[in-house]
């Protein structure tokens, strides 16, 4: 997949096949960019993050690790193949634990998945509210976290929901604002506080 160079540019830019792109494609493109995600055989690019994003990963992912039972592992960044077309990355995974197979693991089947987190940032909105947790839900993961900050005093706020299996639609089951405390899937209490954010 090669392109002419665009005219006056340096930069040579692969040119998008007549289907998109495929999973196979976006772990054999050479040069794409970290955190490049797959969906509806589009590359999307991620710019670069604000510290809110890292560091409620980082509080996220800590205090699930401290909490999962032994079958689960927590993975932060890691691709997950919904489908073919399908390759969204989530900031967070909660994964069976049989599924970290090594240390050369790109990427995690939607089957292994039992929660998706994504921690929404400006220019990613539209898809962390839409776009993945439909995605998600229609390959059946079963739990799905929504991470935005809120007011002017940039306070997080934890939107969790189930999927209903006879929908195959997420359900709200919770706002968590200073406090995410919930028993699904699996028992777990973390601060989330705005104080809790600032420690890291």
């Amino acid at each position: 997949m090669t392109a002419e160079p665009i005219t006056g540019h340096s930069s040579r830019w692969p040119v998008p096949p007549q289907d998109g792109y495929t999973v196979d494609d976006l772990f054999t493109l050479p040069d794409l960019p970290p955190h490049t995600e797959l969906l509806d055989g589009s590359l999307v690019f991620v710019s670069p993050q604000r510290d809110f994003h890292t560091t409620m990963i980082d509080l996220l992912v800590t205090g699930l690790r401290r909490s999962a039972p032994p079958g689960l592992k927590v993975r932060r960044e890691m691709t997950v193949v919904l489908d073919r077309r399908n390759g969204p990355e989530p900031d967070v995974s909660v994964v069976r634990a049989e599924a970290v197979t090594g240390p050369e693991l790109t990427r995690f089947q939607a089957a292994d998945v039992v929660l998706a987190v994504e921690v929404v940032s400006p220019d990613s909105e539209a898809r962390d509210r839409e776009t993945k947790p439909h995605k998600y839900a229609t390959a059946g993961i079963e739990h799905f976290w929504l991470v935005e900050m809120t007011g002017t005093d940039q306070h997080p706020v934890v939107r969790v929901y189930e999927l209903d299996p006879v929908t195959k639609a997420y359900a709200l089951t919770g706002i968590h604002h200073d406090r995410l405390k919930t028993g699904v899937p699996f028992s777990v209490d973390i601060d989330i506080s705005a104080e809790a954010l600032a420690v890291l």
